[in-house]
């Protein structure tokens, strides 16, 4: 790396990488640090990490290097970011690239894989798409209340899957949805993601989702997560803008 901000990508994603031994090589692999995401709001490391004959590029978000937030506690962003993560395999949709919580070079935060978006895709006219891909993606950020979705984290891939990142402000008790992805606004949900979500209720109550989220959030967030499912599953809709909070991050992308 000859200066903040520019270095080469060395390490790439594997491919055919499996969640489960991308779990196990950010958890256990040796971290390296080879740049910094200068754009990035909070300190943003681009990283290599290698575990025996395995190696991948990651995102690695030390919680050192989180600027704080009137809304949300200190220190408790990067544990959020794997919150997200756990929902997200719940549901079986593969919206949040695999993420843990380990130490490394600057102290303990959240490690995820690094993902190469498609370059050819337009995030214009992907965010006013609806594609299910996308349709998914707006019901996961209604149950985790993700105050930040814009259209700079979305990650297309070539073959139409669309992964989601930054998902440091989420989980928060009160209603923060803020979103470029309102298509659906009040429409009616999916077979498929009620089934998702009467999934996700039982597992928030009676499974290990619910156990895991009690490791990284507070009772309270756990308990307003499975609030937004029961209000999901009770009303069969889409939510709506809320009238008190911005309903668009800006910026947008």
């Amino acid at each position: 790396m000859s200066a903040e901000g520019e270095f080469t990508l060395s390490a790439t994603p594997m491919a055919g990488l499996d969640d489960e031994t991308a779990l196990r090589l950010l958890r256990d692999g040796h971290l390296e640090v080879e740049g910094r995401l200068v754009e990035a709001s909070n300190m943003t490391l681009y990283c290599s990490v290698r575990l025996g004959g395995l190696s991948a590029a990651c995102v690695y978000k030390p919680v050192r290097g989180e600027r704080p937030l009137w809304d949300f506690p200190d220190g408790t962003l990067a544990s959020r970011e794997v919150a997200a993560f756990e929902v997200s395999a719940a549901t079986g949709w593969r919206i949040v690239p695999p993420t843990v919580y380990r130490d490394g070079p600057f102290g303990p935060g959240m490690c995820q894989l690094w993902i190469d978006a498609d370059p050819d895709v337009d995030l214009m006219v992907l965010i006013r798409s609806r594609q299910p891909s996308l349709r998914r993606m707006a019901v996961f950020d209604a149950v985790v209340n993700n105050a930040d979705r814009k259209g700079g984290h979305l990650l297309p891939l070539p073959d139409g899957h669309v992964h989601g990142v930054d998902h440091g402000v989420c989980f928060a008790t009160e209603n923060k949805l803020r979103t470029v992805l309102w298509q659906w606004r009040g429409k009616p949900l999916s077979r498929e993601a009620v089934n998702v979500l009467a999934r996700l209720e039982r597992d928030l109550e009676q499974g290990s989702l619910g156990h895991r989220l009690r490791e990284l959030l507070t009772p309270a967030e756990v308990e307003a997560t499975g609030a937004r499912v029961r209000k999901l599953l009770d009303t069969g809709l889409h939510p709506l803008p809320s009238q008190d909070w911005p309903a668009i991050p800006w910026p947008p992308i």
